[in-house]
């Protein structure tokens, strides 16, 4: 009796089970394409799109039941549509998984020849050699790009590619080289070059401000050098904003290094550092000191100044004054000072040692050859451009202190007051 229950039970069950399965229909179709030889896989990703809308036109929407019963019919189906779109390669064989997810797999035959080399050569439009040799580094690995899509592909087949690799190159532009744009030029053979074309996008720098400073040697001296700097930095003149801003650190570096390698530069221990500031109206800061020797040239005029009543004092309203140093280590020099009087016509000439303190401190100690006395003086950096200094000359017993503004490198503005009177004073720096 048992036993008897139990077949009638099943019978019951199974046309319930057919029923139910015959109620579930195809939701989605995916494709898998494979060849004999190689298939690039950006080319069969393409060809796995096509085949699931292909199929997914036949069958989606339909019950599972009912591609199973055609399931031959779909399959020929598919292999004829496929077939006849398909170029460079013969549908081999077609079989299906019919499922909610259906898969469908598809075996490709490839025809005779295929390309078994791809070799690219880039075109740099435009631009001079040290903004190309940077181009081509962040083109370094395109070359992937276009032997994923090619290598292993018939030449018949080289169309289904054009735009996957379009799609692909702009992604890896993206990545790598943003600020250029691509176009390539392809004719499918077995060893296939690859012309491609690179361009710059806007914006673009237009013009360069270029300024030389140096707080150790004349700015002057610098001028005949300025030629160099010149001729470097417009080789960023139409380069992309991005890409300079982008390469920034390095271009600094390989402006620096072509005035640093000079032999005069050398020989003056002389280090330039350079700074970009990237737009379409970009400027250059140069900055070139020496890590050995302190040059220094400058002038002043003092406005509203006595000369004194029954002092002993030199006519100094107009100065020039030549720095010459020794730098001893990190913080001390060794220097002579030689100061030219235009309305007197005479010459002074001091020995000195200076030390320099943390915190923008400064002491000097001068020996005046020429009054035969002591001079000290003391400096302290305010801020970016205000300094305070105080000096007393043991020959004339006169202390002065003095408040500057740095109008900008080549011009600083004081505030003198000393044991007589105050006064202003313009000192150039040359």
């Amino acid at each position: 009796m048992l036993r008897a229950a139990l077949v009638v039970l099943f019978m019951l069950l199974v046309p319930l089970t057919a029923n139910a399965q015959s109620g579930v229909r195809v939701e989605s179709v995916i494709a898998s394409t494979t060849a004999q030889s190689n298939l690039p896989p950006l080319v069969a990703e393409r060809m796995n799109h096509s085949i699931a809308a292909i199929a997914g036109q036949l069958m989606e929407g339909k019950e599972i039941a009912a591609v199973q019963a055609e399931r031959a019919s779909y399959e020929n189906l598919i292999h004829e549509v496929f077939d006849k779109v398909l170029v460079g390669y013969t549908v081999r064989s077609v079989s299906l998984e019919p499922a909610a997810v259906t898969q469908v797999k598809v075996e490709l035959m490839p025809w005779a020849e295929t390309i078994r080399q791809v070799r690219v050569e880039t075109t740099v439009e435009g631009m001079p050699p040290r903004i190309e040799t940077l181009v081509r580094q962040d083109l370094s690995g395109v070359d992937t790009v276009f032997q994923a899509a090619l290598t292993g592909l018939p030449t018949a087949a080289a169309d289904w590619t054009n735009g996957v690799l379009k799609q692909h190159l702009k992604a890896y532009l993206q990545e790598h080289l943003p600020e250029f744009r691509a176009d390539f030029d392809l004719t499918p053979e077995p060893d296939t070059t690859i012309k491609l074309m690179v361009y710059p996008r806007l914006p673009v720098v237009r013009t360069v401000d270029l300024s030389m400073r140096s707080d150790t040697i004349p700015n002057s001296a610098l001028l005949t050098r300025r030629d160099i700097m010149q001729a470097q930095v417009e080789d960023i003149v139409g380069v992309p904003v991005g890409f300079v801003q982008r390469h920034r650190t390095e271009l600094e570096q390989d402006f620096a290094q072509t005035l640093d390698k000079r032999k005069d530069f050398q020989a003056l221990r002389l280090q330039t550092k350079v700074m970009i500031e990237p737009a379409e109206r970009a400027s250059v800061m140069s900055r070139t000191d020496s890590s050995r020797y302190h040059f220094r040239l400058s002038g002043w005029l003092d406005i509203g100044r006595d000369r004194g009543q029954g002092q002993a004092r030199q006519d100094n309203e107009l100065l020039f004054r030549l720095h010459l140093g020794r730098v001893l280590g990190k913080w001390d020099e060794l220097f002579i000072q030689t100061d030219f009087m235009p309305a007197d016509v005479d010459w002074n000439y001091q020995l000195g040692w200076v030390h320099t303190f943390r915190g923008g401190r400064y002491a000097a100690l001068r020996y005046d050859l020429s009054r035969h006395g002591w001079v000290y003086e003391l400096r302290q950096k305010l801020a970016a451009r205000w300094l305070l200094r105080y000096e007393f000359r043991e020959p004339d017993s006169m202390g002065e202190a003095a408040l500057r503004y740095q109008l900008h490198d080549f011009l600083s503005l004081e505030y003198i007051f000393d044991n007589e009177q105050n006064w202003l004073r313009m000192v150039g720096h040359f």
